[in-house]
């Protein structure tokens, strides 16, 4: 009788069964990590417009803050001006239609001229898949934290979340 070489079914099916299990365990991590990421992304991206919109605001006194998110950014190459401030990438600028890192963002102004009042926001595209929380800030800095990931349209909204480290 000849000797055998390789695997017999039933000891590949097991290797399947087991590699099966640790993907099952491993996935669900995965995503929430890259759900962790996404919301640390987000919030370092309303922490950008803040600063950005504060230069905006110093550069062009007489405009105010920025009418828009487009107004922060520019296409490359970028020439400053009062529509083009190039104080932030273009694809932040441009994140109220395409998204970054799973999260649209918007910054709009607040009526007046010049403008006195902004704000801030970035939310998941997708809610439990490109992340759980949105974000918002206004011309008080502070980051703020929406649990149900909505889209933050004010400032007397954003000013009603908690801040983010509480």
């Amino acid at each position: 009788m000849r000797k055998q070489k390789g695997f017999s079914l039933i000891e590949l099916l097991i290797v399947v069964a087991i590699i099966l299990i640790i993907a099952a365990i491993a996935i669900p991590n995965l995503l929430r990590a890259r759900m962790a990421a996404n919301e640390s992304s987000a919030v370092a991206s309303v922490r950008t417009i803040n600063t950005a919109e504060v230069t905006y605001s110093s550069t062009y006194p007489t405009v105010g803050y920025a009418a828009d998110i487009t107004n922060l950014g520019g296409a490359s190459p970028c020439t400053p001006s009062s529509t083009t401030a190039c104080l932030i990438d273009n694809v932040l600028a441009t994140a109220s239609t395409t998204a970054k890192s799973g999260y649209n963002f918007n910054a709009k102004q607040v009526a007046g001229t010049p403008s006195v009042s902004y704000y801030a926001e970035g939310h998941p595209v997708t809610v439990n898949q490109t992340g759980i929380r949105s974000f918002c800030s206004f011309e008080d800095a502070v980051v703020r934290v929406d649990p149900a990931g909505g889209t933050t349209a004010a400032v007397s909204t954003c000013a009603g979340f908690l801040p983010l480290n509480q």
